[in-house]
């Protein structure tokens, strides 16, 4: 980080005397901020913990769960390494560098890390999951089963473990045993979708697409946004000799995801097959954008490019697949027919003669070449260009990574079991891009208080805020420094106290930015919006701490860690706690109220008091505050899908499904998945 956001870390946290408090407020925030999924902020505030006591454990592997979740696994290891040196009894510690190991393929050192956690917590159900999958991977089935049988043992309840041994048996070839497990599943949650995707894959080897094709569909009506079902059923119509059914679930795939490189490729083949050569053409260039030295994409272009008249874009294609493939025959045959239509009649002869010279190596046995099979597919990751018309298909390994690379992003929750309702709205300056564009939420208060503080940025609402840039995070430190100079001037002025609480939020140090607050409202009583903030800061810190104890919990899944499991967690008295609790939300009520009292047509605040309501299952109450946001703006789909839950949960079926309705009109799409399963019941 810049030297000036190190310096004013360091001026604005030793306020306190004593220099443990402060790194510890410092590792607080940055905990915070990995609780959000603000990962490049998190890795700056742990990289101050680190210079500052480099000694301390708890940095380098918080450190390095930011950077799993940022992909970079290589830095994981190393962070995750320094923390076993400073502390060699983290279990999770463990389990982090195995994952990262074996999302680099040293599965032999993520065993043996794994082995090491199971030392200390030997029915650690995801250490025996991680290192069941380790083994697969290294095809040494044998162990697999064994750790596999032996979690579900201690864990016999855990739906997923049966399907991942359903997965093993398929490997060894043995379908009776994969198809025992999957219905093993289905019989404890039939509405579990991977269990019919798993299920549609064995018969697909089966060579049974009809029952394949039913278990997708059935895969699709539970989990409609999941795009690997779409292209395997899309590979199964493709094997059926459907090609327009095929072409319309990629289609499909592509409107979810416009970059989804497999059904842009598998796409660009059906469309040559049926003529649609421009349209293919488009396709392999999307893949080609993405991933320049993707050379089936680019032989198929140049194949395309001489069919649509394009010669000197299709000798462009071809040319470079020829440097990467020197040996592959066919291309010189391909290239000596585009050069003679480029009227290059002696490079066309020297082509010709060339590729007809490989072809009697290749005879004579002196040449090997990789000879095409009747398979239709190939695995993403096979580059032999002999395969260039295949379909392509995930990856086996990277479908065995998602099972364990889970269980440390900590964002994973079973859609056919756990539904969430929306989140509440907060006044902020970013926000994430949703899935289906919905219409930008207003309100005339938000306006009003734009145009009055005239911000470099301006305020917006929402209920999915976006993670910080490195030059976001440094410019609010120095807007930070800014205010925290402005107020030295003027120690009261009201909006310095409230540029500096956007400021602190927004970096998720949400006690000052609770302090910030507390003083805009200290000095203006009528500020409508510093109370909805602060109401929403009081929930963050609710939500914190009743998912961690009071010390230092170190697990990989931030937000679902188990304190039981972890040695250096605090239990607090249960009445304490639940006193504190109960203090802290009638605290957050407090603020709603207020909002609502001064401004009343703010649709916003009653719809987080509505959730808070929802939160203790206090459904009837959390009805009549949806109604009113409702009331005060009709398009609030957030207000309507959250009333739909709550009537589901009093049991107004009717009503609900209604509510989901026109919520999913409205845009989220989340709607449908709920409702089709509830008319599946």
């Amino acid at each position: 980080m810049k030297k000036l956001l190190f310096l004013f870390l360091a001026l604005c946290l030793i306020s306190r005397a004593d220099a443990q408090i402060n790194t510890d407020r410092v590792l607080s925030i940055g905990r915070n901020a990995l609780y959000f999924e603000d990962y490049v902020l998190s890795i700056q505030y742990f990289n101050q913990v680190i210079r500052s006591k480099p000694y301390l454990a708890e940095p380098y592997y918080y450190r390095a769960v930011a950077k799993y979740n940022l992909g970079d696994f290589k830095g994981t290891e190393e962070d995750a390494t320094l923390c076993l040196d400073r502390n060699q009894f983290l279990v999770y510690a463990y389990e982090l560098r195995g994952a990262a190991r074996q999302n680099q393929e040293n599965y032999a050192l993520a065993i043996e890390d794994y082995n090491k956690g199971l030392e200390f917590n030997p029915e650690n159900r995801q250490l025996l999951v991680n290192k069941a999958i380790a083994q697969m991977q290294l095809k040494d089935y044998d162990d697999a089963e064994q750790d596999i049988n032996l979690m579900l043992k201690y864990h016999p309840q855990y739906v997923p473990g049966y399907l991942l041994r359903s997965a093993m048996h398929l490997e060894k070839q043995d379908t009776v045993a994969s198809l025992n497990d999957i219905e093993k599943t289905l019989s404890m949650d039939k509405y579990y979708s991977p269990a019919y995707n798993q299920r549609s894959v064995v018969y697909f080897y089966q060579g049974k697409y009809r029952e394949a094709l039913a278990d997708l569909n059935e895969a699709i009506r539970l989990d409609p946004k999941n795009t690997a079902y779409y292209i395997r059923r899309g590979l199964v119509l493709y094997y059926m000799e459907d090609l327009r059914g095929a072409m319309k679930d990629y289609d499909i795939v592509v409107s979810m995801d416009e970059h989804n490189r497999v059904a842009r490729f598998n796409r660009g083949l059906l469309r040559a097959q049926v003529g649609d050569d421009n349209n293919a053409i488009e396709d392999f260039s999307e893949v080609i954008g993405q991933e320049p030295d993707n050379y089936m994409a680019l032989y198929n272009r140049g194949l395309l490019r001489e069919q649509i008249g394009d010669y000197k874009g299709a000798l462009e294609d071809i040319n470079r697949v020829q440097e990467e493939y020197p040996n592959f025959m066919t291309i010189y045959y391909v290239r000596s027919d585009i050069k003679k239509k480029l009227r290059d009649f002696r490079g066309a002869e020297k082509d010709y003669w060339y590729a007809y010279e490989l072809q009697q190596k290749m005879d004579k046995g002196k040449l090997q070449n990789v000879k095409s099979s009747d398979d239709k597919t190939r695995e993403e990751s096979d580059k032999s260009i002999e395969k260039f018309n295949r379909l392509v298909v995930y990856d086996k390994d990277k479908e065995e990574k998602s099972n364990y690379s889970n269980s440390i992003r900590g964002k994973v929750q079973d859609r056919n079991v756990s539904i969430e309702p929306e989140a509440s709205f907060i006044m902020t300056y970013y926000e994430k891009t949703g899935d289906v564009e919905r219409s930008k939420y207003y309100d005339k208060s938000v306006d009003d208080l734009n145009k009055q503080l005239n911000l470099k940025m301006k305020l917006i609402l929402t209920n999915a805020e976006a993670p910080l840039t490195d030059e976001q995070v440094d410019m609010h430190f120095r807007s930070i420094n800014n205010y925290s100079k402005e107020i030295e001037d003027n120690p009261v002025n009201v909006w310095a106290y409230f540029g500096r609480a956007m400021d602190y939020m927004v970096l998720q140090d949400l006690t000052s930015a609770m302090e910030d607050y507390s003083k805009v409202i200290s000095l203006d009583s009528e500020f409508s919006l510093a109370y909805f903030n602060r109401a929403m800061i009081r929930y963050k810190q609710m939500e914190i701490g009743s998912h961690a104890s009071a010390g230092s919990t170190l697990s990989v899944d931030i937000k679902n860690s188990d304190p039981a499991l972890s040695s250096s967690s605090i239990t607090m008295d249960t009445r304490a706690k639940e006193k504190k609790q109960q203090y802290e939300y009638e605290l957050i009520m407090r603020d709603y109220d207020m909002v609502i009292k001064l401004n009343p047509k703010f649709p916003y605040a009653y719809f987080n008091r509505g959730n808070m309501k929802a939160s203790l299952k206090d459904f009837k109450a959390a009805i009549a505050d949806y109604n009113e946001a409702i009331r005060v703006e009709p398009e609030l789909a957030e207000a309507y899908f959250n009333r739909g839950l709550a009537r589901l949960s009093l049991g107004d079926n009717e009503r609900g499904l209604a509510d989901l309705s026109k919520a999913g009109e409205l845009g989220i799409v989340s709607a449908y998945a709920i409702i089709k399963r509830m008319s599946a019941e």
